[in-house]
């Protein structure tokens, strides 16, 4: 049985405020990425998103091999054909190839492109290398640019057979913010070197529980099906969403940060019972929202609703499980403010060390 080993929640073509190819798209281009699996198996096969494209896109050929420094890849086909069309606003599943992984590799996903893809259905924020080139480069050579987005890579699922995955549903800090780029060292990789498990981050920066947003995806309440539901082997969601449904509304520093409709503790709870409702048998774990005092996302105003949200999350029972990051991340100080060991340096998202913390809370409620 496949399961998933690794995910990037897919998100519609923009500029955000990360440099990246999404609007322009690949033409006669090819083009390499890097993934950090959390499970390991003997074969391997690619899923790929158009989630947000009007036309079907069209891989020329593909290839799937393991990490820099190790020999070989495979090509990958798609129902037997070496080339396959992702459907508008669909996805595409390449068959099984075989190629022995294990738990921490990574593994390279090359394609070509030889007609116009248009924008791209990408994850904006990789915190890891992709790299472009023109003409068909599967054998390695020739890249001349980079990015630090992935596309049209939606999963890598590996024939692991386990039923044990956990997936981590949030923002910016699930997604990796404030961690090293290219290291791996988001709370979900960390959490996934502790339990052995495979650990699938569906995190997107600046996502909001209830609004959709142009920047940053589709709402966390409508998003969750396709991010969590339909990932396979999964059988435990963490949820650590509605900072910025609180926060947004706060700064005007920042265009990206609309809409940014006021929200009462109400609201966001309402939001997380609509994801306890959606995941069914699921096992669904609450976290704490962490600390953010001094954060462009503090005022009089989040700083009541978050203590409402939180104090919620703790006490309601309507969690499968509670996670308390509040209380693990906060300044021994100033309950309000994230640690400064933890903080990287923004007072609203960890570094290294942090996520590490934040994977070391959450072990004992799985």
């Amino acid at each position: 049985m496949f399961a998933a080993a690794w995910t990037a929640s897919p998100q519609l073509p923009s500029e955000g405020f990360t440099p990246n190819w999404s609007r322009e798209g690949f033409w006669r281009q090819s083009l390499r990425q890097v993934v950090r699996l959390t499970a390991g198996g003997e074969r391997v096969r690619v899923r790929f998103s158009n989630a947000y494209g009007n036309s079907p896109v069209r891989i020329a050929s593909g290839s799937v091999g393991g990490s820099v420094g190790r020999a070989g890849s495979v090509r990958l086909t798609f129902g037997g054909a070496a080339e396959g069309e992702i459907p508008a606003r669909g996805e595409l599943v390449s068959d099984a190839v075989q190629l022995a992984v294990e738990a921490g590799e990574s593994v390279v996903a090359a394609l070509y492109f030889d007609t116009a893809t248009g924008p791209a259905t990408f994850h904006a924020q990789a915190f890891a290398t992709s790299y472009r080139g023109d003409g068909c480069l599967l054998g390695g050579e020739g890249y001349t640019e980079s990015s630090e987005s992935w596309y049209f890579l939606s999963a890598v699922e590996t024939d692991s057979g386990r039923t044990d995955g956990i997936a981590l549903f949030g923002d910016s800090i699930t997604d990796g913010f404030g961690s090293t780029p290219g290291a791996d060292r988001r709370w979900s990789d960390a959490l996934a070197s502790r339990t052995g498990r495979a650990v699938l981050n569906a995190g997107i920066g600046g996502n909001l529980l209830l609004n959709d947003s142009a920047w940053y995806g589709e709402r966390g309440v409508r998003r969750f099906g396709r991010d969590v539901l339909q990932l396979a082997g999964v059988d435990t969601v963490v949820v650590l969403l509605g900072l910025n449904d609180i926060g947004f509304s706060e700064t005007d520093a920042q265009p990206t940060y609309k809409p940014a409709p006021v929200v009462s503790a109400g609201e966001v709870i309402a939001g997380y019972r609509e994801l306890i409702r959606q995941a069914g048998e699921l096992a669904v774990i609450g976290a704490t929202l962490l600390p953010f005092g001094g954060s462009d996302h503090w005022g009089e105003r989040a700083a009541k609703v978050s203590h409402e949200v939180n104090e919620w999350v703790r006490c309601s029972g309507e969690f499968d499980g509670v996670v308390d990051l509040n209380r693990v991340m906060a300044d021994p100080g100033d309950s309000d403010r994230l640690h400064p060991a933890y903080d990287f340096g923004d007072q609203l998202h960890p570094n290294d060390e942090g996520y590490g913390v934040m994977a070391d809370a959450v072990v004992p409620c799985l």
